[in-house]
């Protein structure tokens, strides 16, 4: 039976020489995988170019039981990314966040929470004129609220210490490692403060966003087994001053 879904389009890897596979959350059932026929005619050139990675699209897809790979047709974009894929700065954002996100999401449920935050920081994204540098940080930060993952700030105390491990602050290092001294735990502290309506005015040097990059992956990592050895933050680290 085929069933309408919209999605966002996390990868797209080589399969055989006919066809691709492309990951994709979808709203109704999370993570899927689609089988997409390649070619070099101009039409699939052109069919190839609706799966970029963060792609915001609606489409049918064909659902069998029992099969992990699925076909879809009569694919449409839902929104224009323009500027996310014009940009080169905004275009490695994306990937940075197209590489997270397929790391990390790898349930096959609804969760409508997680599929409106993505699909909507997508298009502010793509509509953000001033602030690009913080972007891939803020989203990172509020992400794990949605992953679970989201560090307890009412226990953020100026000068306290921040366990990792537990994602809660305390007046001394608790635990065995995993801690981090009192002028680092104030990073989480400010990315807690930011959201996409006001990234513009927090100001960083490359060392600091570094930094916090670092941070926060590190933290992702202690709590997502599946998170791994990622490319894009390296492009990202050299990107902006």
């Amino acid at each position: 039976m085929y069933e309408s879904l919209q999605g966002i389009v996390l990868n797209t890897i080589k399969y055989n020489d006919r066809h691709n596979i492309t990951h994709i959350y979808t709203d109704r059932h999370g993570r899927m995988s689609f089988l997409v026929a390649q070619g070099k005619t101009a039409a699939a050139r052109m069919r190839m170019s609706m799966f970029m990675p963060l792609s915001l699209l609606q489409f049918e897809a064909r659902i069998l039981p029992g099969k992990d790979l699925c076909t879809l047709h009569d694919v449409r974009r839902t929104h224009a990314l323009h500027s996310l894929y014009a940009s080169p700065v905004k275009n490695a954002v994306a990937m940075f966040v197209s590489e997270v996100l397929t790391h990390c999401i790898q349930e096959h449920e609804q969760n409508e929470g997680l599929y409106q935050y993505i699909s909507t920081s997508v298009r502010l994204l793509e509509a953000l004129t001033e602030g690009e540098a913080n972007f891939h940080i803020c989203f990172l930060y509020h992400l794990g609220s949605f992953l679970g993952i989201e560090p307890d700030m009412t226990s953020y105390r100026e000068g306290y210490w921040f366990n990792m491990a537990e994602g809660t602050f305390h007046s001394r290092p608790t635990g065995v490692g995993h801690n981090l001294r009192p002028e680092q735990a104030r990073v989480i502290y400010l990315l807690s403060r930011m959201n996409f309506s006001n990234l513009h005015i927090f100001r960083f040097n490359r060392e600091e966003r570094n930094q916090m990059l670092d941070t926060i992956l590190a933290y992702y990592r202690l709590h997502n087994s599946t998170l791994g050895t990622l490319r894009s933050p390296e492009i990202l680290k050299q990107l902006f001053v």
